[in-house]
């Protein structure tokens, strides 16, 4: 079975957006300028940045376009492509490739049959 490990908050301002988050919930948020994301913290992490809490996640923002109109979900994956390949048998359509994510991994993006957009991580570990 692959859990969800991340969430993605698509935001048209970001600065009101990590204000609102941090104010509202005590979440606490990283812009990262290369990337152009934001990384957010909302539960304890070890030091692998993983939740030490089981069934918590952490998340990120980015701003709103394309596809990712509305907040995302992320299931974890031992081969994006094979998942990728699967959705597609089964009536999903990939919108976003494969794509590196620094020294962590690789994420996608998928519709599912419902018109829903959904993340895809693949770890390098």
């Amino acid at each position: 079975m692959n859990e969800i490990v991340h969430f993605e908050i698509p935001v048209d301002d970001l600065a009101r957006a990590q204000k609102f988050y941090e104010t509202a919930f005590g979440w606490q948020t990283n812009y990262m300028k290369e990337m152009d994301y934001t990384m957010v913290q909302t539960t304890e992490v070890d030091e692998k940045r993983m939740p030490k809490k089981p069934g918590a996640i952490n998340g990120g923002m980015m701003k709103r376009g394309g596809d990712v109109k509305s907040p995302v979900v992320t299931i974890d994956v031992a081969d994006i492509d094979a998942a990728l390949t699967k959705v597609g048998k089964n009536g999903g359509k990939a919108i976003a490739k494969k794509m590196e994510v620094g020294t962590m991994g690789w994420s996608a993006y998928f519709k599912d049959p419902e018109g829903n957009v959904i993340g895809l991580w693949q770890n390098k570990m």
